[in-house]
């Protein structure tokens, strides 16, 4: 009878109910969904990164972090220095890697791409230290641009071309240099008028002769490889 009882007990004990295992799947779901999108719409700082790199390497007792950005950054402010181009050229780093602002002033003749003996005296310094072994894992991306001067030339009929022009004769230099034996590291950009650093005119729409003198520029972008992908 005892059996019987116990039996019966077993038959009617209930089902385990597992339906919040569903909800669980789906919130664990929602949330790599969610980290995934994150990870997506982020942008590495790569000078932010090396700082971070090497404070962690400190704190945990390892010996000092060589951070690649801040030694290149370096020596290209001492070539900047030792050919005595500050007023021409301005070397800072962003949320990539390094920019190098360069006048065209001191570069080009006005409504040309030929570049000054300055500027190639300048560029050969660059272009040997970008050669060098241990900043070849270095992009480099040169952009042209210009003030809203019209021109109107047989080689150069807009600001477009004549931006082009000067960033390609840049990136041709350093290719003669031996900097992108491959073609894999250098490629050229074209703003023409478009990005201003400062306003060609006054609220009347009067030129304003300093700031076209200052939009007159080449930027030479030099970033490591894995923070962005052409």
């Amino acid at each position: 009878m005892a059996r019987r009882k116990r039996r019966l007990q077993y038959q009617e004990e209930e089902p385990i109910n597992e339906d919040w295992l569903a909800t669980y799947a789906d919130a664990i779901t929602l949330l790599m969904a969610f980290f995934v999108m994150l990870v997506s719409f982020s942008k590495v700082e790569i000078p932010m990164f090396e700082k971070v790199q090497a404070g962690i390497a400190e704190q945990i007792g390892k010996r000092e972090v060589v951070r690649p950005t801040q030694v290149l950054e370096t020596d290209l402010r001492d070539a900047v220095f030792n050919m005595g181009m500050d007023s021409a050229v301005n070397v800072s780093t962003d949320d990539e890697g390094i920019l190098m602002e360069m006048g065209s002033g001191s570069f080009f003749q006005p409504g040309s791409a030929n570049l000054t003996n300055d500027a190639v005296l300048f560029l050969k310094d660059v272009g040997d230290l970008l050669k060098e072994p241990r900043y070849l894992g270095f992009q480099i991306e040169v952009s042209g641009h210009t003030d809203d001067s019209p021109i109107n030339s047989s080689r150069f009929p807009t600001n477009w071309d004549l931006a082009a022009g000067r960033a390609i004769a840049v990136v041709r230099f350093f290719g003669a240099l031996g900097v992108d034996p491959d073609s894999k590291r250098m490629r050229t950009i074209s703003y023409g008028e478009t990005k201003p650093k400062l306003p060609n005119r006054d609220d009347s729409g009067n030129p304003i002769e300093e700031n076209r003198e200052a939009n007159r520029r080449i930027e030479i972008r030099v970033f490591p490889k894995y923070s962005r992908v052409f």
